[in-house]
């Protein structure tokens, strides 16, 4: 019960401090991690924190590989789920 207590609570708290950040790495680190330490929680020989730590490294290299090095722009979604950024002059420019 204490175990499945306290994977529940690291998967709660690294699933939602991924979200409040727009850095792919860090979201990804989150969301492995969490899903690493839900994995060590069943897996038997595999304990929680190993599992979270796994989990956190191989979300935080695929995060870091799947994101956008575009020059920092912010990117918003339209009402049609087309992607794009708005320059200094207010003009939206799509992906």
């Amino acid at each position: 019960m204490k175990r499945m207590l306290l994977c529940a609570a690291a998967v709660a708290a690294l699933g939602l401090g991924g979200c409040a950040t727009d850095n792919r790495a860090v979201r990804g680190a989150a969301i492995g991690g969490a899903g690493g330490a839900a994995l060590g929680a069943v897996v038997p020989g595999l304990g929680v924190g190993e599992g979270a730590l796994i989990g956190a490294a191989g979300g935080a290299v695929v995060g870091a590989l799947t994101d956008r090095h575009d020059g920092g722009h912010r990117w918003y979604r339209d009402d049609r789920g087309r992607d794009f950024w708005v320059d200094r002059d207010g003009r939206r420019h799509y992906d």
